[in-house]
């Protein structure tokens, strides 16, 4: 009888989808995929493409999703058209899940929202922050977008089967400290490229009574430590999230207990601050008693890090009865339609628009340096959002400072780089 060979998350995904029993680290493998995403930015790269490949149809018009959000509503002409590209061919090939303006949300938000994407999933997206989806216990990943029209084509995508770090984190977590802070940290201690081309499994005592909310801020931001995947154990709280949500039958899949390790990194979580990352990389974080009086000029709380409902609640909870700065612009997004029409209902709109905030239509939007909120030359922000390289959000002489939304939404009072604690909170 064969000895038993331990896999980790990515490995076990993987070898069930290959229908391999066991798949090693550094092997090429032909991959189905549970689902195919695309946006109206990447999209229309992957639709000329598919188009030169001389298919009929589609792998599957119920495994794809086609979502506008970068330029959603439309910001200029060639936005539009972008738009109208996409559309026609969600029309053409009876795409199901193509999520029209006013229906949409920002797409790494809207698929776990819409049960689209599943615990033991393949799922791949012609976006970096396809990695998302992690915390759900999915296998996640983007890539390019001629990748991307051969998924949408076949169902299968060609890949390396990725190492895994193991990071675990240990302790109690400080007030206000929270999925980003955390992943924050992680990233300054790694470094950029400290998980180029593997897979990070997020695990630990203090991970196991974090929220879905805060998990999805994480494995979003695994692949700005350079990871093919961040991913998350599905346990109690994810099936909690995805059982009412699931639009089909799912496979859960854990790391097996003895599975081998690129390397393992302990963090104890009640020594991290609430974080922040300064211009012009994701990992040159610091807590924030070194950040100094940093002056702002304005403050954007939303994106597909953290514009989810856990998000807009704690920023709420610091802007309620307080002003936004007179010299701060303050930005608050919302992640899809029906985040936004819960913050509706419970006041949250209004919280923030009598302290001052315009309140919008998700979008991604500033995020990108697209529109709603471009800097102009020499100007701050403080981002919720998970890039801050140069000329991310605007001019090349800009700079952006990455944050929970605790901290954005205090130093949209503040005036400067503050926490809660700075108003009395």
């Amino acid at each position: 009888m064969a000895q038993r060979k331990p896999m980790t998350m990515a490995q076990k995904i993987l070898a069930a989808h290959t229908g391999r029993e066991h798949l090693s680290v550094g092997e090429l493998v032909d991959v189905p995929v549970d689902m195919v995403l695309a946006n109206d930015i990447t999209a229309p790269i992957a639709i000329n493409e598919f188009a030169r490949l001389g298919v009929d149809e589609v792998f599957d018009r119920e495994r794809i999703a086609l979502v506008p959000d970068h330029f959603a509503p439309n910001k200029d002409i060639k936005s539009a058209e972008q738009c109208k590209q996409m559309r026609e061919f969600a029309q053409r090939y009876g795409i199901v899940h193509y999520f029209e303006v006013g229906r949409m949300g920002i797409e790494h938000a809207l698929l776990p929202q819409e049960g689209l994407v599943l615990p033991g999933d393949v799922v791949v997206g012609a976006d970096s922050h396809t990695c998302t989806y992690g915390a759900v216990g999915a296998f996640a990943t983007g890539m390019g977008s001629t990748d991307i029209a051969v998924a949408m084509a076949t169902g299968s995508i060609w890949m390396r089967v990725p190492s895994t770090i193991k990071i675990v984190y240990s302790g109690e977590r400080r007030p206000w400290v929270g999925g980003k802070d955390l992943i924050l940290h992680t990233i300054g201690l790694i470094g950029v490229d400290g998980a180029r081309y593997q897979a990070i499994e997020f695990c630990g005592p203090a991970i196991e009574t974090l929220s879905m909310d805060n998990r999805l801020t994480m494995s979003n931001m695994a692949i700005e430590a350079g990871a093919k995947a961040g991913m998350f154990a599905p346990d109690a709280i994810t099936e909690a999230y995805v059982s009412s949500r699931a639009k089909r039958s799912c496979r859960p899949t854990c790391a097996d207990a003895d599975a081998e390790y690129e390397r393992v990194i302990e963090i104890d979580v009640s020594a991290i601050e609430p974080t922040v990352s300064f211009p012009h990389l994701p990992s040159n974080a610091r807590p924030l008693s070194q950040v100094g009086q940093v002056k702002i000029d304005q403050a954007v709380i939303g994106s597909c890090t953290n514009g989810r409902w856990e998000d807009l609640v704690q920023a709420a909870e610091i802007l309620k009865g307080r002003q936004v700065h007179p010299d701060v612009r303050c930005i608050v997004i919302p992640g899809t339609q029906e985040i936004y029409l819960e913050a509706v209902r419970g006041g949250l709109a209004e919280t923030f628009v009598r302290a001052g905030a315009v309140f919008s239509t998700p979008t991604c939007g500033p995020c990108l340096g697209g529109y709603m909120g471009v800097l102009a030359a020499g100007e701050r922000c403080i981002s919720t959002t998970n890039r801050n390289f140069v000329g991310r959000m605007g001019h090349v002489d800009s700079e952006v400072y990455l944050a929970g939304p605790a901290i954005a939404a205090a130093s949209a009072v503040l005036g400067y780089i503050g926490g809660p604690e700075q108003l009395g909170r």
